[in-house]
């Protein structure tokens, strides 16, 4: 059985953990990199595990998957981000993606949001494909990638039903 579990900032060595994880899998998915992130110290960890409201999915004791939800970044307070999705390779296929998104979009109401967004990383059509399966709609925004300037991010948005 899979649990969604909400992480604290004490959590950081499994936000640490994941999100390499994460990031060694799927490079072509995020916008940094394992080796920029492996070299963080202690403190940007902690510090991103306060800066972000991480959910886990958790299957016998392991974290086979992450989400996390931050404040939107056009600045609108009724908007809400999901980040650093990821779900590990042999757990795909089984709805935790689904279980971890509607997680983050269940914080992001109890925040107000009204509207939870995403970036999708040009070439990462499998994910594409999976976040219009869930309801997501793209936006016809881009943004460039702050590290890569041959490549781009286009926005994807779901609203929010209250309660």
């Amino acid at each position: 059985m899979t649990e969604i579990r909400g992480l604290t900032p004490d959590d950081w060595p499994v936000v640490r953990e994941v999100r390499l994880r994460s990031l060694a899998d799927a490079p072509f998915a995020f916008t940094s990199t394992f080796e920029r992130e492996a070299a963080f110290d202690t403190t940007t960890w902690r510090d991103r595990a306060t800066s972000c409201q991480w959910l886990v999915a958790v299957e016998d004791g392991d974290v086979v998957g992450v989400a996390g939800g931050v404040d939107g970044w056009t600045g609108d307070p009724a908007q809400r981000e999901l980040v650093g999705m990821w779900v590990s390779p042999a757990s795909r296929g089984r709805g935790l993606a689904r279980s971890l998104l509607d997680a983050v979009a269940g914080w992001a109401r109890s925040e107000g949001a009204s509207a939870l967004r995403l970036g999708v990383r040009d070439g990462n059509e499998a994910a594409r494909r999976a976040y219009l399966a869930m309801g997501l709609q793209t936006t016809g925004e881009t943004m460039a990638v702050w590290n890569d300037p041959d490549s781009s991010i286009t926005v994807m948005e779901m609203g929010l039903a209250p309660g």
